[in-house]
């Protein structure tokens, strides 16, 4: 019940903190810095590898997780839309990383080095040579990785990111370092892209202090950096996640903090000297996002 108040109570006017809920993974971290802020305290000890903030609906359209990696994920691959209905499922999974902190020498991967055949994408999966078909990033904190659905992808270890995605939780898994975890290959090579991965053009800028990081299908995020008071205008009728990735201030008059996530619908006055990471449903940024006091 209280998950529906919450977009009742953002439908409102009123911003509304999300819950972040920590599950363990043997690949998590037990040290999360000021990233695990709000975290309950019997998650203490743990290994903590995500943490889903909650609390927007039954299913919303969106979800956003802050992950903690000190081992690498497993190498895995998501279905788009029309894949995912196929299998019964609402929707696909788009997604993308915002590096929060990374250590020397973190990588992501995403997409292959070079094209290759669903027999060999098998062949390789089997064998654990599908490491040396991909290509792998260096990443530093500020670094954005857009993963589109299809896209054969591995979070290395020692990185902290938000990661944005749209609410589905089919991931089928191609290789993942003998750990004896349930492969996926038939559903896993059915969707996955092997053409080379190539980097996606530049978007343009929807105005000042905003940088546009994905332009749907799935979802439309935005990098929003403020210094003072204004506004947050997501488009009418739909809701908007707000990530704070740095700095402090106010939404609704609120105090806010780094590693929090917030449930908006409907304009918002926002405050302070923060990077806020925005998103909702939809193919186009809203044309007045941010609008200065």
């Amino acid at each position: 019940m209280a998950a529906k108040l919450d977009f009742a109570a953002a439908r409102a006017g009123t911003p509304v903190r999300l819950v972040p809920q920590g599950l363990a993974k043997p690949w998590g971290r037990r040290a999360l810095g000021d990233w695990g802020l709000g975290l309950d305290d019997s998650m203490a000890g743990q290994p903590i590898g995500e943490i889903h903030h909650v609390g927007a609906g039954d299913d919303p359209a969106l979800l956003i997780k802050t992950l903690f990696t000190a081992d690498r994920l497993s190498v895995q691959v998501h279905p788009d839309d029309r894949a995912a209905r196929a299998s019964g499922a609402r929707r696909g999974k788009d997604e993308a990383w915002v590096v929060l902190a990374a250590e020397p020498g973190a990588q992501i991967g995403l997409g292959l080095a070079s094209p290759t055949t669903v027999a060999a994408l098998r062949a390789a999966a089997l064998d654990g040579s599908i490491v040396g078909m991909m290509r792998w990033h260096d990443c530093v904190a500020g670094d954005v990785f857009v993963t589109p659905a299809g896209t054969i992808h591995a979070i290395g270890s020692g990185v902290t990111l938000f990661e944005i995605q749209q609410n589905c939780d089919l991931t089928y898994r191609l290789y993942d370092y003998g750990s004896g975890r349930t492969l996926h290959l038939d559903d896993a090579i059915a969707v996955a892209d092997t053409a080379a991965w190539a980097p996606m053009p530049p978007l343009p800028a929807p105005g000042p202090e905003r940088e546009l990081l994905v332009a749907g299908p799935g979802f439309v995020l935005e990098r929003l950096r403020i210094a003072g008071a204004g506004r947050l205008a997501p488009p009418v009728g739909v809701p908007a996640w707000v990530a704070i990735s740095a700095g402090e201030g106010q939404i609704g008059g609120e105090g806010i903090a780094p590693g929090e996530v917030w449930l908006l619908d409907g304009h918002t006055g926002v405050a302070g000297d923060a990077e806020l990471l925005v998103a909702h449903v939809g193919t186009a940024p809203a044309a007045a996002l941010w609008q200065p006091a």
